[in-house]
Formats: structure tokens, C-alpha cells, sequence
């Protein structure tokens, strides 16, 4: 909400310690992709918000970078990684009958 009030995105390097945060708070809530919103402490990052329909203007502005399809090639990895992984059902046993 700060960029639509005029607010500026600018790119940053996280911190092994916000990273871990951002991950921790986003796996928390069961999610697989999440805006988090930290502030720096003394005592190290603080988790405020996570956001799970985050807003992606102000990330690409800043990077450069196509986030929502870089977050649609992750979800249909996680797709196929998922359904590779599903047991295949064998055919039923014709001599049985």
C-alpha cells in the first residue's frame, strides 16, 4: 500500500537472517509464495505482515524482473514435481477373474 501512496520500491540485499525469516513466516502459513513485511531490530528481522496475494508492481519495478511469471514457471514445476510423485494406481489383476 505504501507504493500506491506514493511510496518507492527500491532493490535490497536480504540478509541470511531476513531471508530465513521470510521463509520461515511464508512455510508457517503453509504457503509456497508470499510478500513479507520486515522491519530490522537489534534483535534481528521482525516478521510484521505476510501477505499471500502480494502485490508485484513495486518488486518488478524495482528489478527488473517478470515475478508473476517467474512465480507461474515455480507453480507448474511444483506441479509436475507433484503429480511425478503421485503412486501410479497398477491395473487390476485380469488373472483374478
Amino acid at each position: 500500500s505504501n507504493l500506491h501512496r506514493g511510496g518507492v520500491g527500491k532493490l535490497v540485499k536480504l540478509s541470511r537472517a531476513e531471508k530465513a525469516a521470510a521463509l520461515l513466516a511464508t512455510k508457517a502459513l503453509g504457503l509456497g509464495v508470499a510478500g513479507v513485511d520486515m522491519l530490522q531490530s537489534q534483535r534481528g528481522p521482525l516478521v510484521l505482515e505476510v501477505n499471500s496475494s502480494p502485490g508485484l508492481e513495486g518488486i518488478e519495478k524495482a528489478t527488473g524482473l517478470d515475478i508473476a511469471g517467474q512465480i507461474i514457471d515455480y507453480t507448474a514445476a511444483l506441479a509436475e514435481r507433484k503429480r511425478k510423485a503421485k503412486p501410479k494406481k497398477s491395473a487390476p489383476d485380469s488373472a483374478a477373474d
